[in-house]
């Protein structure tokens, strides 16, 4: 990617900027990482090239060479297996095993991420139409393509949001027992529901809270973690450009990690991000600063988001324009300190 000079030196004046805001001891995340979207983009099965796409090797080699150490691949269940219960569409599971590939030839972790918010179209997971034995059978499916590859960590479902936790933890548990059959061992990441919120995660709601009620997860490989997001803004969305909330984002963040604590649980933060906004770049880096000081609990984050079809008015985007790097990108850089070296990702405590 082409560098202006004046582009560098923005860099450079917001590293120095957020480097003054966390603590002296703040340590590497083991994971540090970046979503890069793609191919969960366009409505319903699409076309591929047209609708959504794949990240290129030109996005993979950039993120890599950053010092990224891994990859949130988001991807559509629809798309990857047009009918439940039946195999992979071979071209998809083609294009998915190969940007796999290529994220691990490049030294990085991938965390696949079925990005569908507990829906198969528009029939919930745990409903009459899509059963959990559905959900199980697609990552039973999953495992057995990956099992094999320790760099590659199972990321149950992106933000199941209007189902009870009670509801949800039927359905991940079934989905964790079909992994284990497989006989994978490989990271598991469990989302709580109600859009896996940090900030909401102890909150009792019908069905239970989060807190309560996803300690009810069975894993007879004992090799998971619980995957929360946390925005900065009003309402912890992510979609506005400011982050006028980012003390009550870093207050989430600590209580989540002060529960991992008690539970002698792992944490895992898939989401999170903000524009190039002064309070926003402060937060990012505060916030990577903490789940690199408590890497017992936590075993990384991956920034929202990246990739070769977001436009560049996007406000969280940090896929690098024709004039260099984005300004978030020094403020992760400066929170998450160096890459963690392979395998040195936190045991369960």
């Amino acid at each position: 990617m082409a560098s202006s000079g004046g582009a560098s030196a923005l860099f450079r004046l917001v590293a120095a900027m957020v480097c003054l805001t966390i603590p002296a001891e703040a340590g590497a995340a083991c994971l540090r990482g970046v979503n890069l979207a793609g191919a969960e983009f366009g409505k319903g099965r699409g076309t591929y090239g047209k609708d959504y796409t794949y990240p290129s090797a030109e996005a993979i080699a950039y993120f890599a060479g950053k010092g990224f150490n891994a990859v949130r691949l988001p991807f559509k269940w629809e798309r990857l297996q047009p009918r439940l219960n039946r195999g992979f569409d071979k071209a998809e599971r083609k294009r998915l095993a190969a940007t796999v590939k290529a994220l691990r030839d490049a030294g990085m972790t991938v965390i696949l991420d079925p990005h569908n918010y507990a829906y198969y179209g528009n029939n919930q997971i745990g409903s009459a139409k899509v059963p959990d034995s559905a959900f199980a059978d697609l990552w039973k499916r999953l495992a057995e393509d990956y099992k094999d590859d320790d760099g590659v960590q199972f990321g149950l479902m992106n933000e199941p949001y209007d189902v009870t936790a009670t509801q949800w933890l039927a359905s991940a548990n079934a989905a964790m027992a079909a992994i284990r059959e497989t006989g994978a061992k490989n990271l598991v990441l469990v989302p709580g529901t109600i859009w896996t919120g940090a900030h909401s995660w102890e909150q009792e709601r019908d069905g239970g809270a989060n807190g309560t009620v996803m300690l009810g997860i069975k894993d007879p490989a004992n090799n998971y973690a619980y995957e929360v997001h946390q925005y900065l803004d009003d309402d912890f969305s992510g979609k506005a450009e400011t982050c006028a909330r980012a003390d009550d984002a870093m207050k989430a963040l600590q209580g989540f990690t002060d529960w991992l604590k008690r539970n002698g649980k792992r944490g895992f933060l898939g989401e999170f991000g903000g524009s190039a906004d002064k309070a926003c770049l402060d937060g990012l880096a505060r916030m990577t600063a903490l789940v690199g000081q408590k890497q017992a609990v936590w075993t990384g984050w991956t920034y929202w988001a990246g990739g070769d079809w977001w436009p560049a008015t996007e406000p969280l985007n940090i896929q690098p324009t024709v004039d260099g790097d984005r300004p978030q990108l020094a403020a992760l850089i400066a929170g998450g300190g160096l890459p963690a070296k392979p395998g040195s990702c936190p045991a369960l405590p």
